[in-house]
């Protein structure tokens, strides 16, 4: 392995971290009704667990709505209960050959609590990107200790780990500062 190769796989690690994140914040509910919500839902169908977006097709028509028409219609109670069981404190309403899933307004404490959590999920993701930068670290100074590159090359690369740890650190900390304000938006 070369000083290159670990350079991109840190760069890769951090990517996916922030990647990681991104894709937990879309199922943290805000005011707005978003498929990412129930997308992921596991449900009981078949025999086995399948994610609710396997299972049915999931609209927004209204901004405060969500629909789920499944393709079969035997799995609609096994949906039903899926969304019962989710952490998404929401009530299906079974209308037709339709779930209908009404979002309601979020309290201020709800909101918060909300903050609170995606805050969580980015000190996660930070946690992995530091973690990522002690792995490229770590590899180049084995390389300039086995003398494959010099001690000038070490320092420059380690320059170039610490510009892509503060470029991940920065995305996080946009991604949050994004998220907040959706949250936070009446």
């Amino acid at each position: 392995m070369n000083s290159d190769d670990i350079l991109l796989e840190t760069e890769e690690a951090m990517e996916k971290a922030v990647d990681y994140m991104q894709h937990e914040f879309s199922s943290v509910r805000t005011g707005k009704a978003s498929t990412a919500l129930v997308d992921n839902i596991e449900v009981e169908a078949y025999g086995s667990s399948m994610r609710m977006k396997q299972l049915a097709v999931i609209t927004t028509p209204e901004a405060r709505l969500i629909v789920i028409q499944p393709f079969d219609m035997t799995t609609m109670k096994a949906i039903d209960k899926g969304i019962r069981e989710s952490k998404l404190g929401i009530n299906p309403v079974i209308d037709g050959k339709l779930i209908r899933l009404r979002i309601p307004e979020l309290s201020e404490e709800r909101r918060r609590d909300l903050c609170k959590t995606v805050k969580v999920m980015a000190e996660e993701a930070r946690v992995r990107i530091r973690s990522a930068r002690r792995d490229g670290m770590d590899g180049l100074k084995k390389l300039e200790k086995e003398s494959v590159i010099t001690e000038d090359d070490l320092r420059s690369m380690e320059k170039e780990v610490q510009s892509l740890t503060d470029k991940s650190v920065k995305a996080i900390d946009e991604a949050v500062a994004a998220k907040e304000a959706e949250i936070l938006k009446v």
